[in-house]
C-alpha cells in the first residue's frame, strides 16, 4: 500500500484528530460541553481524552487573555518584538502562530511568511528582504520561518554554497546583536518533532483534501533528507545560540502541549502588566427627522441559502 492509497484505520484516527485540531476552539468547546450535558450519567461520558481537551481549551483561552495584555503593554510602551519560529515541516509552527494571533490586533501583531526569493532578491544582501518587515515601536512581528532558511532548507537543498553558509553563520550573530542594540527584542523558537511524528503528519496531510495544499514537492523531499536536516539543525543551534538572542527548543510531538508551553514561555519573557483603559461610553445615535434609509436593490443581495 502506498502513501497515496486509501488510509489505513490508524491513519483515519489521525485524520480525525487533525480535523478536530482545525476546528475553532470556542465552538468546539461549546459542542463538547453540550455533549457532556446530554450524556451525563452514561458510562464513559466524561472520558480522560475529553477532559484533557477541555483542559487544553480553557488553558489556551486563559493564555490568549494574557497575550491581549501583552499586546496592549507592547503598544502602550512602544516595545519592538521579533519572534522567530523554526522547525521541520509539519512541526507545528503554523498552529502555534495561529493560536498566538487569534485574539490579537493585526495592527499590533502581524505574521511574516516570505516566499522563496525572486531573481532580484537573490542579488541583495541576504538579510535585506527581512529587514523591511522588522517592527516599529509598539509592534510584534512573528516570522513563520526566517533568515534561518539559509541554515536549513537552502543549505540542505543546495540553494546556496558552503561559502554562503559560512558567511551566514559569521553574520547572523552580529545581525541579531545589532537588532537587540537598536531596541528590538528577539526570541527564537525551534519546534522539535520525531521522525515518526513527521511521517504520521505527512500521511495525514496526504489523505486530507483540506490540507494537501500544505505539502509541496520541497516538503516531500525534506522527508527523504531527514538526517541532512538534523545535521543542519544541530550546526545552526550551536553556532547561532547567543546570549542576546538565544534559541528555545519546544518539544512538539504533542501539538497542544507545545502550543501552551510556548505561549506560557513567551509571556514569561516580558515584564508586561495590564494597561488601564479609559472607560468606554457608547454615544447616543444622532437622529434626523428627514433621514430615510434607501432599500438595497434585490439584485445586489447575496442569496440566502443558509
Amino acid at each position: 500500500m502506498t502513501d497515496t492509497a486509501l488510509p489505513p484505520p490508524d491513519a483515519l484516527d489521525r485524520l480525525h484528530e487533525e480535523w478536530l485540531d482545525g476546528v475553532d476552539e470556542l465552538v468546539e468547546l461549546e459542542l463538547e460541553d453540550a455533549a457532556d450535558e446530554a450524556g451525563a450519567g452514561r458510562p464513559g461520558a466524561a472520558d480522560e481524552r475529553a477532559q484533557a481537551r477541555r483542559g487544553y481549551f480553557r488553558s489556551l483561552l486563559r493564555l490568549q487573555g494574557e497575550l491581549v495584555k501583552l499586546q496592549d503593554w507592547v503598544a502602550h510602551t512602544g516595545q519592538k518584538v521579533v519572534i522567530v519560529f523554526e522547525g521541520r515541516d509539519a512541526a507545528g509552527k503554523g498552529g502555534v502562530i495561529k493560536r498566538i494571533t487569534q485574539r490579537l490586533n493585526p495592527r499590533v501583531c502581524r505574521v511574516v511568511a516570505l516566499p522563496a526569493p525572486n531573481d532580484r532578491e537573490r542579488t541583495q544582501w541576504y538579510f535585506q528582504r527581512y529587514v523591511a518587515h522588522l517592527p516599529a515601536a509598539g509592534e510584534i512581528v512573528l516570522f513563520d520561518r526566517s533568515w534561518y532558511n539559509r541554515a536549513g532548507v537552502e543549505r540542505v537543498m543546495g540553494f546556496c554554497d558552503d561559502d554562503q553558509v559560512e558567511e551566514f553563520f559569521r553574520s547572523v550573530p552580529e545581525f541579531e546583536r545589532m537588532l537587540v542594540r537598536s531596541g528590538i527584542r528577539v526570541l527564537k523558537y525551534w519546534f522539535s518533532i520525531t521522525d515518526e511524528e513527521q511521517h504520521g503528519r505527512f500521511l495525514a496531510r496526504i489523505h486530507d483534501p483540506l490540507k494537501q495544499w500544505k505539502l509541496s514537492p520541497m516538503d516531500l523531499e525534506s522527508r527523504r533528507r531527514w538526517e541532512d536536516y538534523t545535521l543542519a539543525k544541530e550546526a545552526m543551534l550551536e553556532r547561532t545560540h547567543i546570549p542576546e538572542a538565544p534559541w528555545w527548543v519546544v518539544p512538539a510531538v504533542d501539538k497542544q502541549r507545545a502550543r501552551l508551553n510556548c505561549i506560557e514561555h513567551l509571556l514569561g519573557q516580558f515584564p508586561y502588566h495590564e494597561v488601564e483603559r479609559p472607560e468606554v461610553h457608547l454615544p447616543q445615535r444622532t437622529r434626523h427627522p428627514d433621514y430615510a434609509r434607501h432599500p438595497v436593490p434585490e439584485s445586489m443581495m447575496v442569496p440566502q441559502k443558509y
